[in-house]
This record gives structure tokens, C-alpha cells and sequence, in this order.
């Protein structure tokens, strides 16, 4: 069986502050689904504490982009750390940090953080799938869909519950920037789209709506493939 990828939005980790209830919602589901003997891999985000890691250091002087990458990475695993303390019990005790190494492990979940400068952990996840052999990616972060444009500047803006590689990428670009805030980074859609991979973009504080999806029932959220 296929281990279960998922790409966990820092947003959702640290929105404003550390979300205690939502790591013990998340913690609760995950495990509900191992007693049926579901694997997982969780590759965190970095989310507000990379960008505000970020804004500092460029505050006070001037950066490249692998110093604002590095900052976003160890974000990653600084949140990564976190989740694996919280599945401490059913989690492999090492954190994964390069996407392409394939860990043997009898736990039934595996942590990873990010990599390497000029990617985010998204693209990281699409490694993951490649190296694992998985043919689905869910991306949890806090957005219900992907839109046709930025609903936070449109208001006109539309869901699009399933749409083609082609037309994303159009949407995302083709270039990755530190602290990009997109539904998947265009260096990972690139990656994806070659794979032939499909992504479900959904709004992760709503865990039963991740259960919804995980037990093949309706869920709302965006289909990309």
C-alpha cells in the first residue's frame, strides 16, 4: 500500500500562534486512519514563522535568496520537529530532510521538513510521491480552493473545484520566489504535471473534511491533474 502524502501548511501550525487544538484535531484523525491501517507521510511548511523570519532578517539588512530560502527551510523543520513530538509513539524518530532518500521504517508515520534553497516544500512533497511511488498529494493549507484569482484582492473571485495542469500552471507562473504565497509552488506544478501526479488542495482546519476524503467520501476542496 502507498503511504499517504501530505503537505501541512505552517498556516495552519502556527496561524498567528501555535494552534494547540488543531494539532490535536490533526493528531486525533491521522491516528484514527493508522487503526486502519493507513500510513502517512507529513511533510511540514514553514508558513507565518518562515515570513516573519524572513521580513526580519531582510529589516536589518540585505539577503540573497538562498539566505531567505534557509530561513524558510529551517522554519520547516522547526514545525516538523514539533509534529513529529506530537505522533512521538507512531512516528519514525529521525525527520526527513532529503525528499529523495526512502527510509525503511515499520512506524506507520513519517515526518519530513524542507530541503534545499530554490524550492518550497511542496515541490518537496512531489518528491516524496515520485520516491514512494504515490500518485496523490493532499495540501492542506487554509484556503477552501484554488480560485481563478487571489480572493483576498477579488471578490469576484471563483472556486474551481477540478482543473487541468495546464490551466494551473497558467495560473501560478513558472518561477519559485522565498515566501511565494500560492495553493502549489509553480517549481512543484512544473514537477507534478510531469508525473502525471494529482493534487488535492483543501482547507485543512476542517479535519473532517480530510476524513471525508480519506474514507472516499465527498469533500470539498480542488482536484488538480
Amino acid at each position: 500500500m502507498n503511504e499517504i502524502i501530505i503537505s501541512l501548511g505552517g498556516s495552519l501550525i502556527v496561524p498567528d500562534k501555535l494552534d494547540i487544538e488543531f494539532l490535536k484535531k490533526f493528531r486525533g484523525l491521522v491516528l484514527s486512519h493508522v487503526k486502519k491501517g493507513k500510513r502517512f507521510i507529513i511533510i511540514c511548511g514553514g508558513g507565518r514563522t518562515a515570513r516573519e523570519y524572513q521580513h526580519a532578517a531582510s529589516a536589518v539588512t540585505e539577503l540573497t535568496r538562498d539566505d531567505l530560502d534557509w530561513l524558510g527551510i529551517h522554519s520547516t523543520r522547526l514545525n516538523a520537529h514539533l509534529l513529529r513530538t506530537v505522533f512521538r509513539k507512531e512516528a519514525h524518530p529521525v525527520i526527513i530532510k532529503n525528499p529523495n532518500k526512502k527510509i525503511q521504517t515499520s512506524r506507520p508515520v513519517i515526518i519530513a521538513s524542507g530541503w534545499r534553497p530554490g524550492c518550497s516544500t511542496d515541490y518537496d512533497a512531489v518528491l516524496l510521491a515520485k520516491n514512494y511511488r504515490a500518485k496523490t498529494i493532499i495540501n492542506l493549507s487554509n484556503i477552501d480552493y484554488v480560485y481563478d484569482k487571489d480572493p483576498a484582492k477579488h471578490k469576484d473571485a471563483k472556486p474551481l473545484k477540478e482543473i487541468k495542469w495546464e490551466d494551473f500552471r497558467k495560473l501560478v507562473g513558472d518561477k519559485w520566489d522565498p515566501g511565494l504565497n500560492a495553493p502549489f509552488d509553480p517549481v512543484a506544478s512544473k514537477e507534478a504535471h510531469r508525473l502525471g501526479l494529482e493534487i488535492i488542495i483543501m482547507n485543512g482546519s476542517r479535519p473532517e473534511n480530510l476524513d471525508n476524503y480519506l474514507n472516499g467520501k465527498g469533500f470539498k476542496g480542488s482536484v488538480i491533474r
